[in-house]
């Protein structure tokens, strides 16, 4: 077959075809690291060209692509803390100009994302404001963030209202409420002339218990936290997106003189999880009437909002649910 995208006399069960996307790896794509002996946690995250092929995917304003990008590497650095197979979500839906935001990223690193933006609304907001906010773009709605653990386990979900300008202070206001931890999130997004790139880096302060800080009294360890995120408030977009800068020369500009520790670095990839297999499946549950409804000229497009890639199927070899 020469492309997966389109119709095929392959059983569904036998077709398992990938669309033809990026197979892409960025090897230390986050950067877990710790403060010796203090309450301070991190991971640098940055997606590097994985930014540009996940986000050029669709021919988003600027503003829009700008606020997946810095989902994707929020959500990238929260799914790095897994201790479970399984995946982590961030879903914004309001009432602005782009009333779908998401991102997801499983245990393993494969990192997806999209935004769903209304086109009149959209050119309206740019003709008063051509660099909308966070909060201009999402409008009133909230924020869900979804750890998904499998099947045979509970998901857990934390849902605040959207508050605040941008998405990092949308964050903050979600680890005050739901997670009660403090914490410094710093997300980038930009294009640059090596294409878009994102990043993020997310401090937690953590309990003096467990080695971490025991030896210090609860003023020392106020006072550890609040030199580590005046520390990294010195961090500048430029610098989080910059390839030439390594991430591990980046957290030692930061943090060197603070007992800097660098973990094992984990890799993040391109993670569409789309195929002809699953979106026939989906097709086969809806029943004939809805099958002919969709199909056009005998052919039913399903378009994967990840990869904006649209597979087409010939409608007779949908069988479709059998209706009782």
């Amino acid at each position: 077959m020469s492309s997966p995208t389109e119709p095929s006399a392959t059983p569904a069960f036998l077709n398992h075809d990938r669309p033809p996307v990026p197979d892409l790896v960025v090897p230390r794509g986050v950067l877990p690291f710790h403060l010796h002996q203090r309450p301070v946690r991190g991971r640098l995250i940055r997606l590097g060209p994985l930014a540009d092929a996940l986000l050029t995917r669709h021919d988003n304003d600027p503003s829009v692509t700008m606020l997946v990008g810095q989902a994707l590497a929020l959500t990238a650095g929260l799914a790095a803390a897994l201790k479970f197979r399984g995946s982590f979500s961030l879903q914004a839906k309001g009432d602005g100009a782009v009333p779908m935001l998401l991102a997801d990223c499983t245990d393993s690193g494969a990192l997806r994302g999209y935004a769903r933006a209304d086109g009149d609304r959209l050119a309206a907001l740019l003709a008063e404001d051509p660099a909308p906010s966070a909060a201009a773009l999402l409008g009133q709605g909230y924020l869900a963030f979804t750890c998904d653990q499998g099947p045979d386990m509970e998901r857990y979900q934390g849902i605040v209202a959207i508050e605040g300008e941008s998405l990092t202070q949308m964050t903050g206001a979600y680890f005050r409420s739901s997670e009660q931890i403090a914490t410094h999130v710093h997300l980038a997004c930009a294009q640059t002339p090596a294409g878009w790139r994102a990043a993020a880096l997310i401090l937690e302060r953590v309990a003096g218990a467990g080695g971490i800080g025991q030896d210090m009294d609860t003023a020392a360890q106020d006072d550890a936290w609040r030199t580590a995120v005046a520390l990294a408030a010195t961090l500048t977009d430029a610098e989080l997106l910059d390839d030439a800068l390594t991430g591990e020369r980046l957290l030692h500009r930061l943090f060197h003189a603070e007992g800097l520790a660098v973990d094992r670095a984990r890799a993040l990839s391109y993670g569409c999880r789309c195929s002809r297999a699953r979106l026939a499946g989906v097709l086969g549950g809806f029943g004939a009437e809805d099958l002919d409804h969709m199909a056009e000229e005998g052919t039913i497009t399903m378009t994967c909002e990840f990869c904006n890639i649209g597979f087409r199927f010939e409608r007779a070899e949908i069988s479709g649910a059998v209706e009782r």
